[in-house]
This record gives structure tokens, C-alpha cells and sequence, in this order.
């Protein structure tokens, strides 16, 4: 039988420095081999690029060290790995594009957004202290989700691009608000859920085998539905309304562990893809380009044709096993290939074997803020990590499930390497968090294990103190005292409105009655990090 040991964890980012040189390596070395293959030497930016990667990666690591020194080592790393990626492949199809005459600077735009998103994530591990302070937000978070969806359906900054309103121009910049909204929606799920999973997971009828839900309790489930079908009707946006469906479904998963939301969930979704691929044009459109992609009237058809998709696939298919190589692939003949469709550009120049490589990184980040959600003590922490990584994951595959023809294409970016702005900050936001809540699970407890003494590393900031429980030693607890065994009282709530099963307790004994004493004369006295001892 498998055990699990419990051992202390040492706050060092010596692992984490080790890991950031390779990540370091694999952007700096896509860069410089870009340069020498199209041009002949290093591009001429080449060390100003350089030097500004590797100080977002040393600020990353210095305010982990000093603020979140028990966070995850490889989270970090495996982002600035993937941006890097990203930034190389770039570089790459803008010099592609001088060479053809179409000037255009991408590569230093997406190193301005990569550093405003190092900074953001840095802002939130200084500034959030505790994970649990969004919980008292989450309707808050509700609202600002919603308000995010319905900017670009203003008629002054609400801009259509490419038949898809889901952008805003704000003082001449662009932004995309649904990347935003989804971090806003993961708070308020991750909160509401954390309140409501006992209801939800156990009241209702059971029919053939599954728990059913009450009506009542479907209203958050219809809602976020129909805000999703809203979405796709009025800003055309099939990869936002999907991204939006699937984290409340999978949310609501991981807090009842009960399938049967899962089966509602697929089957009100298949339902109203049926409705809008009848009713809508635009989304009968995306599924004609994936049934027939081929098809020469499909092909020509102006705007919505599948000419973006088939040159995708034959830039996959020219890449083969194991690519090309760095600017020897054809990634200008797809218009779009340094955002929507750069996983084919790294396909065609990185071949099977480098996108597997990519994508394996995905899988590791994925799986550390999996592992977070597991690992961290509250219940509000482990769904809104768990959502937050699971977007992550759902983002992937409705990206490269539209690019190879497994579901109708999207419009969504893969998150930190296709260039935009807005989904790099979101997805460095997640980033913070999640090392903020990982930091929180791997810190730690105060809390002796059960035949073992508290640990001697364990440390409590100001505002997340141990509370006392208070205990009252009748004639059971002097009993029970008596045999090694603690009497459980209730704990008020934290300082800053944590709940009661938010807080780390400390062991309370209460003295045993004098002889002839009555039987609540005993004194209490608190002991920290000391070992019970059976008289």
C-alpha cells in the first residue's frame, strides 16, 4: 500500500534559477538561430533582447525569493520558456516579412507586452498577501466579468475586427476584455462554488444513477449559458463563449465531483451549438470550413473562406518529423501565422517532434497548478487553482483542436508565444496567482502532524495568525484529556473575514481539575510546537 510522508519544505529558489538558465537558453538560442539563418548573423537587437529577457526573469525570481519564497520552482521557468518561444518565432516572421516588403515590428511589441506582464505578475505576489482576501469579492468579480463582456458592444470604443466584435480601442491601444473577464469569472465561480458545493452535490434527485441537481440550484448554470450563447450572437465570438461554458462547467466538476454536471453541461451545450449553427450565418460559416476545408467554394469564399486553415495544414504537413528549422519554413503564406495560427508556424519550422516539446510545457504547467489545487488547504484556493489551470489547458485545446480540424476553428491565441497583448497580460496575471496560491500550499502548517511535532520552519504572517480554540474541560474532557485526546471547541472568524476552516489551529490543553475541584476549575494553557504526551 502506497503512504504518503509529509516532509518539510525548504524555501530555496536554487532549482528555480537552474531551471530559468534553460528556459533562458531555449529564447535567447530561437532568437539568435533566426538571425543566422535569414540574415547571416545575429539580428540587430539581438542583445537588447537578450538583456531585457533575462532581467523580467531575475525581477520574477528576486520577488519570488522575497515574497513568495515557498512558491512553485517551475512555474516560472516554464513561462519565460514559452514566452521566449514565442518571441523567437516572432522575430522570425517579421524579418520574413521585411524580406517581402511588408514591414512590421511585432517582435518588440510582444517584449513590451511580455514586460508589462512580468511586472503585473509581480504586482499581484507582492500585493495579494493571501489568496482568501478575493473571496470576499467574488460577486465583485461577477460584475466586473460581466461589465468586461459588454465592452465592446459600446458603440464609441467597441471595435469589429474581422467580423468579431470583441475588441475595445482605449487612448489608441486595443484590447481584448473576454481574456480579462475569464480570471474575473474563475473568482466569482471559484467563490460562489466554495459556498454552495454541499447543495449542489447532494440535494436534487437521483435518476438512473446520477445525482440531478434542483431546479433552483440550475439558475448560475443558465445563467453563464446564456450569457455564453449571448457571446457568440452578438459579438460572434465562438472561442470566448466556449472558453466561458467550459470554466463554469469544469469549476462546478471539481467542487460536487459529481458527473451528472458534466452531462447537463455537454448536453446544454450541444444544444445550443445546434440552435446557433442553424440560426447565425457567421457560426454555420465556421462549421462549412470544418466539415469541408477543400471544398473550392469554401476555399475562394471571401471573407470566411478555409484558405487560412488549408495553408495551416500544409505548413504542418511540409514540417514533417522533426521541421525544417528556424527560418527555413514558409510561415508568411498563412496571413495570420504569428498569432491565430503560430502553432502551425512552429510546426512547419519545429516539426512534430518540436511541437511536442511545446506542448509537453504546456502539460507541466498545467500540471503544477493541478498539483497547487491539490495541495492548498482551503476550499476556495484549490477551485480557483484548479479553474485557473484548467483554462489554461481549455484555451490549448480549442486552439490546436480548430487548427487541426478536431473542432470548428476559434479565433483564440495560445497562451504566452502567439503575439496580442491581452491574452499575454491575462495569462501572466494566472501566472501570479497561481504562484501566490502555490506559495500559500507549500508554506508550512503550524499544525503538528498526527505523532509528530509542529514543524520548525513554519511561519505565520500577521494576518493569518493561528486562532485559539477554545475549550471547555467538563467531566468528558478531563476524560478524554486524560487519554491523550483534545477536546474540539468552534473558532470565530480571522481577522479579515476568513472563514473558520480558513485559519490554522493551535493545540489547546486544558489542566485537569484538582482532586475535589469541580469540573470546570481546570486552567487552560496553549502549547505550540510541543508533542502530546499520554499521562
Amino acid at each position: 500500500m502506497a503512504t504518503v510522508e509529509p516532509h518539510e519544505v525548504r524555501p530555496s529558489r536554487r532549482a528555480e534559477a537552474g531551471l530559468l538558465v534553460l528556459a533562458l537558453a531555449l529564447g535567447i538560442g530561437a532568437y539568435a538561430s533566426v538571425g543566422l539563418s535569414m540574415l547571416g548573423e545575429l539580428p540587430t537587437n539581438f542583445y537588447v533582447y537578450s538583456a531585457g529577457l533575462v532581467a523580467l526573469a531575475v525581477v520574477g525570481h528576486v520577488v519570488l525569493r522575497l515574497k513568495a519564497p515557498y512558491a512553485d520552482p517551475v512555474i516560472l521557468p516554464v513561462t519565460i520558456a514559452l514566452n521566449g518561444i514565442g518571441l523567437g518565432m516572432i522575430n522570425r516572421i517579421d524579418i520574413g516579412g521585411k524580406i517581402v516588403g511588408r514591414d512590421q515590428d511585432l517582435a518588440s511589441k510582444q517584449l513590451m507586452w511580455t514586460a508589462l506582464g512580468v511586472v503585473a505578475a509581480c504586482v499581484v505576489v507582492w500585493l495579494l498577501k493571501d489568496h482568501r482576501t478575493l473571496r470576499k469579492y467574488s460577486y465583485t468579480a461577477m460584475i466586473v466579468g460581466l461589465v468586461l463582456v459588454v465592452l465592446p458592444l459600446l458603440p464609441v470604443i467597441g471595435r469589429n475586427i474581422n467580423g468579431a466584435r470583441i475588441w475595445v480601442n482605449i487612448a489608441g491601444m486595443s484590447l481584448q476584455p473576454a481574456e480579462f473577464a475569464k480570471i474575473a469569472f474563475a473568482i466569482f465561480f471559484a467563490g460562489y462554488l466554495v459556498t454552495n458545493r454541499d447543495t449542489l452535490a447532494l440535494a436534487g434527485p437521483k435518476v438512473l444513477g446520477l445525482q440531478l441537481p434542483r431546479l433552483r440550484d440550475l439558475g448560475p448554470l443558465v445563467i453563464v449559458w446564456a450569457a455564453s450563447l449571448a457571446v457568440l450572437i452578438f459579438e460572434r465570438d465562438l472561442g470566448t463563449s466556449l472558453l466561458f461554458f467550459g470554466l463554469f462547467v469544469a469549476m462546478l466538476y471539481i467542487a460536487t465531483e459529481r458527473f451528472s454536471w458534466v452531462a447537463i453541461g455537454l448536453s446544454m451545450f450541444a444544444v445550443g451549438a445546434v440552435v446557433a449553427a442553424s440560426a447565425f450565418p457567421h457560426v454555420q460559416a465556421r462549421v462549412d470550413v470544418w466539415l469541408h476545408p477543400l471544398d473550392p467554394e469554401i476555399y475562394g469564399r471571401d471573407p470566411g473562406g478555409s484558405g487560412q486553415l488549408v495553408g495551416g495544414m500544409f505548413g504542418l504537413a511540409n514540417g514533417g518529423l522533426t521541421g525544417t528549422g528556424w527560418g527555413e519554413g514558409y510561415p508568411r503564406l498563412v496571413p495570420y501565422s504569428f498569432s491565430d495560427f503560430i502553432y502551425t508556424s512552429l510546426g512547419e519550422e519545429l516539426g512534430l517532434t518540436g511541437l511536442l516539446a511545446i506542448l509537453v510545457m504546456y502539460l507541466i504547467l498545467v500540471e503544477r497548478g493541478l498539483r497547487t489545487a491539490i495541495g492548498v488547504r482551503d476550499g476556495f484556493g484549490k477551485l480557483l487553482a484548479g479553474g485557473l489551470a484548467f483554462v489554461m489547458a481549455w484555451q490549448l485545446f480549442v486552439v490546436i483542436g480548430g487548427i487541426t480540424r478536431i473542432i470548428p476553428l476559434t479565433g483564440l491565441t495560445m497562451p504566452f508565444v502567439a503575439q496580442g497583448g491581452s491574452s499575454l497580460l491575462a495569462n501572466w496575471l494566472v501566472v501570479g496567482l497561481l504562484l501566490r496560491i502555490s506559495d500559500n500550499a507549500r508554506r508550512p502548517s503550524s499544525l503538528p502532524v498526527r505523532g509528530q511535532v509542529a514543524p520548525s520552519r513554519a511561519t505565520e504572517r500577521p494576518d493569518t495568525g493561528p486562532q485559539p480554540v477554545a475549550v471547555q474541560a467538563g467531566a468528558h474532557g478531563a476524560a478524554d484529556l486524560a487519554d491523550g485526546r483534545s477536546a474540539v471547541g468552534q473558532r470565530e472568524p480571522g481577522a479579515h473575514g476568513a472563514l473558520p476552516d480558513d485559519q490554522p489551529t493551535q493545540v489547546v490543553r486544558t489542566a485537569l481539575p484538582e482532586v475535589g475541584g469541580g469540573p470546570d476549575t481546570g486552567a487552560t494553557e496553549i502549547i505550540e510546537d510541543t508533542e502530546w504526551k499520554t499521562p
